[in-house]
């Protein structure tokens, strides 16, 4: 019988030892995390930029003024101006283009808009007191008031007092041959040119009036 052959006992399996990078293999590891935080760096940037973009642009939209002039009604605000809007708000920029034309200033655009809007609520139509409420004159007549100041028939023509800008002409002509109107009240001083019964009336017009000639006159 042969003898038994003695187990070989293996040999242990040495590790692997890793190399350290080499000076080349170094620099370009830190040439690629360089790289790969400029990439970070550079997305946060863009993500902040379109961020930023979508916040500010509308609110600085939002805070721009828009500009309305009197004199050009396509820029009027379609939502109109404390409750006045379209042909309103063409009528009273007839009567502050016309106001200007003659030398006066806001407080006489003020006055001729406040009196349009007591007198027809800005709204150029043929037929007044005497068709709406069966108003006579003092003498028993009938009123001939028509147009946007509901001027009788002294005061000129059917066809001047139906053209917008000529019955505001006639408004401010009276207008101006009364004394001191700038330190009046301006319902007491309109209710000296209309010559309506309560000198008060046109008050309630002020506050709108004031919202209408300056609204229509921002960033003119």
């Amino acid at each position: 019988m042969s003898a038994p052959r003695a187990k070989s006992r293996a040999r242990p399996r040495k590790r692997a030892t890793r190399r350290k990078p080499g000076v080349r293999a170094r620099a370009a590891i830190r040439l690629r995390r360089r790289r790969l935080w400029r990439r970070i760096l550079l997305s946060g940037v863009v993500v902040a930029a379109v961020v930023g973009a979508a916040v500010l642009i509308p609110l600085r939209i939002a805070h721009d003024p828009v500009v309305v002039c009197a004199d050009d009604p396509g820029t009027f605000p379609e939502a109109g101006i404390e409750g006045w809007r379209g042909e309103q708000l063409e009528n009273a920029a007839t009567i502050m283009t016309t106001a200007s034309a003659l030398g006066l200033s806001r407080d006489g655009q003020i006055l001729g808009v406040m009196t349009a809007m007591g007198e027809s609520s800005l709204r150029n139509i043929d037929y007044g007191d005497w068709e709406t409420s069966g108003f006579t004159n003092p003498d028993g007549t009938r009123t001939s008031s028509i147009g946007l100041f509901q001027q009788q028939d002294w005061w000129g023509s059917v066809e001047q007092r139906m053209d917008p800008a000529t019955s505001a002409t006639l408004f401010f002509t009276r207008l101006a041959r009364l004394p001191d109107w700038q330190q009046m009240e301006r319902s007491h001083a309109i209710h000296r040119v209309q010559i309506n019964t309560d000198r008060d009336y046109y008050s309630r017009y002020e506050a709108d009036a004031v919202a209408v000639v300056d609204g229509l006159s921002h960033g003119c």
